[in-house]
């Protein structure tokens, strides 16, 4: 049956040091056609600045994009709305962050709070690793309901010299959330108590200098996936949706092996949404590998490597029925559309493409259009 889907793109329009250059427009919606393949531009909205990360509500109408701002001692989370009937996207309101260089962000199941996490470089500033935010009924941001900051280095003295909390993921149970701290090499594991506020429950150590940057949820609830950016490697893991304690299951190396000499960082991971593949992106390699899960051991197969038809996949987005995967090339300007084959896993580039600028997420609305 012929669907059309809501994709929001968010694209760099601020230059900042450590970025090969800026240039995307801000925010920007498109309808992708799962027949022909077409993407048609619905909106933009460039009144915000380097929207680098961004969450989207199940039907696309309420979008929260994180503003990475070099050299600001707080970044920016901007709440949106999108209008399927008008195809308009409006302002809500935006808070900043309680923290330098914001990574991520994560609307909660119950639709009520955001999860907020700051990558922080330098010092100074309110300095805060972790905030959570109110969501009002408009969709609007309140007050911060709850801060945390994390203390302490890892052995890498350039890109480890402090905490770096890359993102906090609720898992599928609900009331737990658990940190990527790719500064302190850890998984910390936190209750998500009603009121917003975060208690510590766990914390887990990884490789030293792997930095573990983001996280993918296996649907049982049972299993979860780190991707760690510095070693280029991605792990499972057993965690207790009740306790959170963690315990690791297996590891393996993300980077392509035919590429040696080429340095490589890992940036995003997916998961089908029958669990049974992971997709992880290769920055330098500039490929997208894929895993098959065992999910009764945890147990990581390597299915292949498919070339990201661009270069640096920042991020990665699976439609909703799992029959496509978008890589977000930053530094070419472009979004592959790859078609996934549901029973091997592998991806297939289509040859269909978004060209847009400076690309650094893409994300679907659950919900379709048509």
């Amino acid at each position: 049956m012929r669907k059309k889907q809501l994709v929001f793109i968010g694209g760099l329009n601020r230059e900042a040091p450590y970025f090969q250059g800026a240039r995307g427009v801000g925010l920007s919606v498109f309808s992708f056609d799962d027949q022909s393949l077409e993407t048609t531009l619905l909106a933009e909205y460039g009144g915000i600045d380097n929207p680098s990360y961004l969450s989207v509500n199940d039907d696309g109408s309420r979008i929260y994009a994180n503003s990475e701002i070099f050299g600001w001692p707080e970044g920016l989370v901007t709440a949106l709305a999108f209008d399927r009937a008008t195809n308009t996207l409006s302002h809500i309101n935006m808070h900043a962050t309680l923290g330098s260089i914001t990574a991520h962000n994560m609307i909660t199941r119950d639709g009520s709070k955001l999860l907020v996490s700051n990558y922080a470089m330098g010092d100074g500033g309110p300095d805060r690793s972790l905030v959570v935010f109110g969501l009002s009924d408009d969709g609007g941001l309140t007050n911060v309901l709850s801060a945390i900051a994390h203390v302490g280095t890892g052995p890498d003295p350039e890109r480890q010299e402090r905490s770096h909390a890359h993102s906090l993921t609720e898992l599928k149970t609900g009331s737990i959330a658990v940190a990527c701290d790719l500064g302190l090499d850890m998984l910390i594991a936190y209750r998500l108590n009603p009121d917003g506020s975060l208690s510590r429950l766990d914390e887990l150590k990884m490789a030293p200098g792997s930095g573990p940057r983001h996280l993918a949820l296996h649907p049982d609830g049972k299993l979860i996936f780190v991707i760690n950016e510095l070693n280029s490697t991605i792990c499972s893991l057993r965690i207790d949706g009740e306790t959170g304690a963690m315990s690791l299951l297996d590891i393996q190396s993300a980077a392509d092996a035919s590429q040696p000499d080429v340095e490589n960082h890992c940036a995003d991971l997916q998961i089908s949404p029958d669990g049974r593949f992971l997709y992880g992106s290769n920055r330098g390699h500039d490929t997208v590998v894929v895993f098959s899960v065992d999910a009764e051991n945890g147990k990581l197969a390597l299915v292949g490597h498919a070339p990201c038809g661009g270069a640096t996949p920042r991020n990665l987005g699976l439609s909703p029925d799992g029959a496509f995967l978008f890589s977000a090339n930053q530094n070419a300007d472009r979004v592959t559309i790859f078609r996934r084959n549901e029973e091997n896993g592998e991806l297939t580039d289509t040859g269909k493409a978004i060209e847009t600028g400076t690309p650094m997420c893409v994300k679907f609305a659950r919900t379709p259009l048509a």
